[in-house]
């Protein structure tokens, strides 16, 4: 009995280990705990970094999980992960949302390629006051006529307003060089009074706006289906401008960019809503 024993735990050992080697794909997330708020345009993400440790070209699979309501922009990710020398690192971002009635709290995102395993802490952050003397447009959903490069839309309604932050990845840049008009919408959840606008064009010590932001451009406003344009800005060389105009109840406000300072792009660094 002894010796049938040993002789079944040797085959185990055997058999297994050829049938599941260790791995050699290391896994590194930055960062390494999210947070994300459950609107359109504050998205987060987990930049993902895959390398192979081991002396064979491979491809593998980083499969994807995540705790309701956490949702990833993807579930798998296949990639080719050569055996350089030094170790070279794949890099790519994933997307985390949450829905807008998403309870705020702890969850988890869960990664796993081969035998590694990591778990990355996603905090669910409550939805920003949207009151009286706030801005109603951060986080909203924003729609273009088109968009450069890899800036983002959402990039002019993300609650940066500082012009020194200008990138691709905060503010908005048109795509049609020298073309106007261009236009920007912001989509509110629900009808709601308006009465000011505030536009943040390009205009950091690099970049003035008297060089390169918005020059002309209306302000117009969707009420009960119609858009209505409820200012004009012209010859403007000044970073912040500030529409004021009658109250209005609308769900949606549009910039139409007739022109910049450069005849070339429209910038928008952040675009933002108050009812007064």
């Amino acid at each position: 009995m002894q010796r049938r024993v040993l002789a079944v735990t040797a085959a185990a050992v055997m058999f297994g280990s050829a049938a599941a080697p260790a791995s050699f794909v290391a896994l590194t997330v930055n960062p390494e705990r999210v947070q994300v708020v459950g609107m359109p345009c504050l998205p987060s993400s987990v930049k993902v970094g895959l390398t192979n440790t081991g002396t064979a070209d491979r491809y593998v699979d980083l499969e994807i999980g995540a705790q309701a309501p956490v949702t990833p922009d993807r579930r798998i990710i296949s990639t080719w992960l050569p055996a350089w020398d030094p170790d070279h690192t794949v890099s790519t971002a994933i997307g985390i949302t949450v829905p807008r009635n998403a309870k705020p709290g702890d969850y988890e995102l869960n990664l796993s390629v081969d035998r590694t395993r990591r778990t990355v802490p996603v905090k669910v952050l409550p939805l920003p006051s949207k009151g009286e003397g706030d801005n109603l447009a951060v986080g909203e959903q924003a729609r273009s006529s088109s968009t450069h490069g890899s800036f983002r839309t959402c990039g002019a309604v993300d609650g940066d307003a500082n012009p020194e932050n200008w990138s691709t990845s905060t503010g908005w840049n048109d795509a049609t060089r020298g073309a106007f008009p261009d236009d920007y919408t912001v989509t509110l959840v629900a009808p709601t009074t308006i009465g000011r606008v505030e536009l943040q064009t390009l205009d950091s010590a690099k970049y003035p706006a008297a060089q390169n932001g918005l020059r002309d451009w209306d302000v117009q406003v969707r009420s009960a289906g119609s858009w209505a344009t409820v200012s004009q800005v012209r010859g403007n060389v000044l970073g912040r401008v500030k529409s004021t105009f009658p109250a209005v109840t609308a769900d949606a406000v549009r910039i139409v960019a007739l022109d910049s300072n450069d005849h070339a792009y429209s910038r928008i660094v952040e675009l933002e809503v108050y009812s007064r």
